[in-house]
């Protein structure tokens, strides 16, 4: 009995010494809690509509404020052609566009039959499907109320629903560039976090600080190898995604390995600031997992929409990297974006990555001082 008291005392010392181990032995699944029962939601709200009404008459619009006031989607833009149309799904300010055809408060009043179309962004095959799932209960609720439903057997409106970028809704197509941007996220932070604090655990990071080199050129000399590993490694699975589940290339493969390289060089500036925070390759091995898998995995918009998180939640979202990474990634390989139209992804993951490495970079300056 003595024994294990005795070892329970010791044991006890030593977890108190180690407050990063404490603090996430703590904590951390009180954050799963939080992130995971608010984030966890398969419902899809606040559904981006854009609207080409084409007939602008009473019973047209009487049908737009069915999709609003249905509380699923939510009012963004009115456009009058479809190349507008085509330039919002590309650039995900709406996910989905409601083209009213001219004629067509004449059509159901006299008893016609009048059909509605419903373009959908499927890069993201569960919310496409949720769309047309809403669409049509809309649309059959909001035609039975129209004049003309009274006076015939069927109901004034048909719906002509059309996907793009996925007509056929498969999953891999919206599954494989999330994986890419996890396994890519995960593999960079990891292999930086532990490299360092290896050192620090071998006491060869001695050495380094009495050496005649400066932070930065460290940081870069450590940074280099493990940029070019995890780039040839995002090459081999996306080669792997395109020839085991038919991943398409619509875009421009430069434009690909641009936003591929900076997303990987915030991710690496990641993995340094991490090993500036541990001291012990297990500990930087948590907090590097906490870092990468958890918003990658939740906050990225990769399972579950943004659109439908809590407000603070969603502001959230804007620090993590992956989302904008997914952004370009579905675009350029599903839709053929160009990179100019990408520019707000291109300037968020830059501005990230040099954020990132502007703190490591101190942090280990402190450090060698």
């Amino acid at each position: 009995m003595r024994s294990i008291l005795a070892v329970t005392r010791k044991e006890l010392r030593q977890i108190r010494r180690d407050r990063r181990t404490l603090l996430i032995m703590a904590f951390v699944p009180a954050l799963f809690l939080l992130v995971f029962g608010y984030a966890l939601n398969f419902d899809v709200r606040h559904v981006a509509l854009a609207v080409e009404d084409r007939d602008a008459s009473p019973e047209s619009r009487s049908l737009v404020s069915a999709f609003v006031n249905s509380g699923y989607f939510d009012f963004v833009a009115a456009v009058h052609s479809g190349e507008a149309a085509e330039r919002l799904l590309d650039r995900n300010d709406a996910r989905a566009v409601l083209v009213i055809p001219e004629g067509f408060g004449r059509t159901v009043t006299t008893g016609g039959t009048a059909p509605v179309q419903v373009i959908v962004n499927g890069d993201n095959a569960n919310t496409a499907t949720a769309v047309i799932g809403y669409a049509t209960s809309i649309l059959q609720t909001a035609s039975a109320g129209l004049p003309g439903a009274a006076s015939v057997q069927r109901l004034p409106v048909t719906m002509e629903p059309r996907v793009w970028y996925n007509p056929e809704l498969r999953s891999p197509l919206f599954l494989v560039p999330g994986l890419i941007a996890y396994l890519t996220m995960l593999m960079s932070v990891t292999s930086t976090a532990l490299s360092i604090v290896r050192e620090k655990e071998s006491g060869t990071i001695e050495q380094i600080r009495m050496a005649p080199v400066r932070t930065f050129p460290f940081i870069l000399g450590k940074t280099l190898p493990y940029f070019v590993i995890s780039l040839l490694s995002a090459a081999l699975v996306f080669l792997a995604s395109q020839a085991l589940f038919g991943l398409p290339m619509r875009g421009n493969w430069l434009t690909l390995t641009g936003m591929l390289s900076i997303y990987l060089l915030g991710a690496l500036a990641t993995g340094l600031l991490v090993s500036t925070i541990a001291e012990t390759q297990q500990v930087a091995f948590q907090i590097a997992l906490l870092v990468s898998l958890l918003p990658t995995l939740m906050l990225s918009g990769f399972i579950f929409p943004i659109a439908s998180m809590p407000a603070f939640l969603q502001g959230v979202t804007h620090v993590v990297p992956a989302r904008y990474f997914l952004i370009g990634l579905r675009g350029i390989v599903l839709k053929g974006t160009g990179a100019f139209q990408l520019l707000p992804e291109f300037g968020a993951l830059a501005t990230y990555a040099i954020v990132v490495l502007g703190l490591a970079s101190l942090r280990l300056a402190r450090e060698r001082a």
